[in-house]
């Protein structure tokens, strides 16, 4: 009976790591997926990952703006400062479970942006919430 029971409590951690690292996989493909449609510049590309509405901070744009307007933002945005590279410099989980990424955008004409994106998860789907560029 006792190992019965051990086994069953066995199963049971099993499962729930099992459970972690599949949504653990999701999170971290979506934070690849997003890190390379900045490096393309794609405004497309990351408008597939906005829900409703997305908070934009870039130089020429602040706020919270629809779908389709954030992508219009981002296509300007990406027009005008064309990619050479991304590269992320940290990320982490936060306690509600949101993702967050830190990374150095480098256009063509060698400026860098520091960014920062915020990917929350809702129901089964992580959104892009919150995606930041800032003049270094």
């Amino acid at each position: 009976m006792k190992q019965i029971k051990t086994f069953g409590i066995f199963c049971l951690l099993v499962f729930i790591s099992i459970f972690s690292l599949a949504q653990g996989s999701d999170g971290e493909e979506t934070v690849r997926q997003i890190s390379q449609a900045i490096e393309r510049g794609s405004a497309r590309d990351l408008g597939r990952f906005f829900g409703q509405n997305a908070d934009l901070y870039l130089p020429r744009a602040e706020g919270t703006f629809s779908k389709t307007q954030s992508e219009m933002i981002l296509r300007d945005f990406f027009n005008r400062n064309r990619p050479s590279t991304f590269t992320i410099i940290t990320q982490g989980v936060a306690r509600d479970g949101s993702i967050y990424v830190i990374g150095n955008y480098t256009s063509r004409a060698g400026q860098t942006f520091r960014t920062y994106f915020l990917i929350k998860k809702i129901s089964q789907s992580y959104y892009l919430h919150h995606l930041q560029f800032d003049l270094q």
